[in-house]
C-alpha cells in the first residue's frame, strides 16, 4: 500500500472497521446470552471485568469486518476493503493484549 494514494474511500473503510466492532458487541453478547440460557447483563458484566471474555468477544465482533470486506471486495471497491482490513489490524494488539495480559 503506498500513502501517495491514500484518498477518503481508504479513510471511510478504516473509520467503518473500527466502528463496526464496537457496535456489534452488544448483539454478540445478546446472542450468546440467549444461546447459553443468562441473563445479558451477567455477560456484560463478564465482558467488561474480564480480559479472556472480551478478548473471544471482539473476536467474534471483528469477524463482522470480513462479511464487509467481501461485500466491497465484490462491489469492486477495493479502497474500502483495504479500509476495513485496516481498521481491523487496528483490533489486533488490544486483542493479544487481553489474551496474553
Amino acid at each position: 500500500m503506498n500513502l501517495k494514494n491514500w484518498n477518503r474511500s481508504h479513510t471511510l473503510g478504516l473509520i467503518i472497521g473500527i466502528i463496526l466492532p464496537i457496535l456489534i458487541v452488544p448483539l454478540v453478547i445478546l446472542i450468546l446470552s440467549w444461546a447459553q440460557n443468562f441473563y445479558y447483563e451477567q455477560l456484560w458484566y463478564r465482558f467488561m471485568n474480564n480480559n479472556s471474555t472480551m478478548s473471544k468477544m471482539l473476536t467474534l465482533a471483528v469477524l463482522a469486518n470480513l462479511g464487509l470486506f467481501y461485500i466491497y471486495l465484490n462491489k469492486e471497491k477495493y479502497q474500502f476493503a483495504m479500509g476495513v482490513i485496516l481498521g481491523t489490524v487496528c483490533y489486533l494488539p488490544l486483542i493479544v493484549y487481553f489474551v496474553f495480559f
